[in-house]
């Protein structure tokens, strides 16, 4: 029985699910140019998904062995404060870190921002 409520907690609805994959096809620029760099385990051989759900949210970008959410802003990031911070208050309470970048960062600092995150995945504990 404890086994079956768990698998049950950790069930992404479908609603969830489509929406992840409907975001995959409307990544923005900065998100384009940041998956260039991150997929297929170019970061110090460490696997990101991109708009990856977790719990009934989608995080840009997540690597899931060290439990590091990426979080790219935008100019709509400015009016949604409570909603981002109810974001990080779940993703924290799950263990996840998460990694904030303004995307004007990511389009004109691309090193920058690799190194902040490679920093961060390589001094990260596995889970």
């Amino acid at each position: 029985m404890g086994v079956q409520r768990l698998m049950t907690r950790r069930r992404i609805s479908g609603v969830t699910t489509a929406r992840a994959r409907s975001l995959r096809c409307a990544m923005t620029d900065a998100e384009h140019l940041l998956w260039r760099a991150l997929r297929g385990k170019q970061l110090n051989g460490h696997r990101f998904r991109r708009q990856h759900p977790i719990g009934k949210y989608i995080a840009d970008f997540a690597c899931i062995e060290q439990k590091i959410v990426i979080e790219l802003d935008g100019g709509q990031h400015q009016e949604q404060q409570v909603y981002d911070g109810q974001r990080s208050t779940f993703l924290a309470a799950q263990g996840w870190e998460i990694l904030r970048f303004w995307n004007n960062d990511v389009l004109n600092n691309l090193d920058g921002v690799l190194s902040v995150i490679a920093k961060e995945v390589t001094g990260a504990p596995p889970s």
